[in-house]
């Protein structure tokens, strides 16, 4: 009776709300007014109505309500961020764009607006929606996502095309994926950590950013935290009942994207064998892993091969072309698309290249960029909070090891060890393969954007609980280095005088970063001499 009585309760408000909003967006666009108001109606109800259910079970997690509170506003915010920024951008950009098809269509991504057409397009043909993972659909490289807007297009909105359904359904995935990481890492490393780690999920531009876009990442970010949520809660209880969750979320992924279901998949192998003493993991979870793993591999293969003839005769040697021929042709673009960079690549040699994209491209979003860069409003400010975010982010993720290092647990300190080696393992991949792109390397690196993020958490808590020096030290670090490149870099359009070379600008760096790191160690000494 009292689970009723919340729901009606619920429900008086949120239909109303609804109801409203759909009117709304109905208005700006296409169609007939009435069916698109009961049409975008519809889905707002049944994104709110599964948020707040899903805010209610992750809530029963905390001990206060007022930690209760801190969730529903995390869930509030991070929807309104994500959805109405999807909106804002969608209107914006035809007004304060460039005057490319993507820009006057309101997307920001060339794979969203490509996607969102040939899944218009698809529902309206009689193609079965199986048929989006056929090949000859080139714009969804896996054919989840298109099948997953060919049936919003097919059974929601089959009057006319709306894509900001589609924003919608992307702002409710990766609103989502918060009550789980919620619930999953109360369980696992408390309170602190959970409301720390999700304000950060919340807030990070780039996920805003790809949560209101119809992009795959926040689809991925919601598979992973279902993949957390039922391993955290089978390792406690050792009921084999939370593994569905976790076995849905690997399916998801494999339907989306292969290669991170790979990934996660030694990811979690890894925590059962660097935690084995208090869990071990039995011979038909074992074989299940190996056999969803061989799958996933044959799949990403089968799949990277339709795409070329990459050869090889054994799924491990394709991918490994793929990868190769991949990093080979992103290095191509990157030096052909920026003048200063074909430059540095023509005085360098050729061993140096790829260290130097790999470096480059985990500063990208570039900072000084952002806010030199000749380019629109509306561009300038989803740069300057791209930018800034992982910015910010990234100072935690290098502080991750010292935060595992401070753990009194060693199962903790062994665990942290280990998400933060993959968390690097995925940010330099990313480097590699996204040819220090500024789009497709940021991109590509959120993909497992949750797993940064509760790195992140522990380490604002580790901060907060010890106030260790290094923290700051990195920050000045970091400071350093926009301060100086960006002097460098805002030279390239200004002029202002005393133009360093690039050598000469990366020894002014590395030779303050020496002293930084040397002044610390001397500082620590000092301190731990008798």
């Amino acid at each position: 009776m009292d689970m009723l009585s919340t729901f009606k309760r619920d429900f008086i408000w949120l239909l109303p709300l609804s109801l409203g909003l759909g009117a709304v967006l109905s208005f700006i666009q296409p169609g007939n007014w009435l069916f698109g108001w009961l049409e975008f109606s519809f889905l707002f109800l049944l994104c709110f109505l599964l948020l707040t259910i899903s805010a209610r079970w992750a809530g029963g997690a905390s001990t206060t309500l007022s930690v209760n509170k801190t969730l529903a506003w995390m869930l509030a915010i991070a929807f309104a961020l994500r959805f109405f920024g999807g909106v804002a951008t969608y209107l914006a950009l035809p007004v304060d764009g460039f005057a490319d098809e993507d820009d006057k269509a309101g997307y920001v991504y060339t794979d969203a607006h490509r996607r969102d057409l040939q899944a218009w397009d698809f529902a309206q043909s009689d193609h079965p929606i199986s048929d989006a993972f056929n090949k000859k659909f080139a714009y969804d490289q896996y054919g989840g996502l298109l099948a997953i807007s060919t049936f919003v297009y097919r059974y929601i909105s089959p009057d006319a095309h709306r894509p900001l359904m589609l924003v919608l359904l992307a702002a409710f995935a990766g609103t989502l994926c918060l009550s789980f990481l919620w619930k999953a890492v109360i369980l696992q490393w408390g309170e602190k950590v959970a409301i720390a780690a999700g304000w950060i999920f919340a807030l990070y531009p780039e996920s805003i950013l790809l949560g209101g876009s119809s992009m795959r990442e926040p689809y991925l970010m919601l598979f992973s935290a279902f993949t957390l949520w039922g391993f955290v809660l089978w390792q406690k209880t050792q009921d084999k009942k939370p593994l569905v969750w976790f076995g849905l979320g690997i399916l998801g992924m494999l339907l989306v994207s292969p290669v991170v279901a790979l990934v996660t998949l030694a990811l979690f192998a890894g925590w059962v064998y660097f935690t084995r003493e208090h869990s071990q993991l039995s011979w038909w979870g074992a074989l299940a892993i190996a056999v969803v793993f061989i799958a996933g591999l044959f799949w990403l293969a089968s799949t990277l091969d339709r795409q070329g003839n990459l050869g090889g005769g054994t799924p491990l040697a394709v991918i490994n072309n793929f990868l190769r021929e991949a990093i080979k042709m992103d290095l191509h673009h990157l030096e052909r698309g920026s003048g200063w960079v074909q430059k540095l690549f023509d005085e360098m040699p050729k061993w140096l290249r790829l260290p130097f994209v790999l470096v480059y491209g985990i500063f990208q979003p570039v900072l000084p960029a952002a806010f030199v860069e000749p380019t629109t409003v509306t561009w300038r400010i989803i740069a300057i909070a791209r930018a800034v975010g992982w910015y910010a982010l990234l100072p935690a993720l290098i502080l991750s090891f010292g935060a595992a290092a401070g753990q009194q647990s060693d199962e903790k300190r062994k665990l942290l060890i280990w998400l933060s080696l993959v968390a690097w393992f995925w940010v330099l991949l990313t480097s590699l393969r996204g040819g220090a792109d500024q789009w497709d390397n940021p991109r590509y690196r959120t993909i497992m954007f949750l797993w940064q993020a509760i790195l992140a958490g522990h380490v604002w808590v580790w901060w907060r609980e010890t106030r260790n020096a290094w923290f700051l030290r990195v920050v000045a670090m970091e400071v350093v280095f926009l301060l100086v490149f960006g002097q460098w870099y805002a030279n390239r359009y200004f002029h202002f005088g005393g133009q360093l070379q690039f050598s000469q600008m990366v020894a002014v760096i590395l030779g303050v970063w020496v002293l930084i790191l040397l002044g610390g160690w001397w500082r620590d000494g000092k301190k731990n001499s008798p």
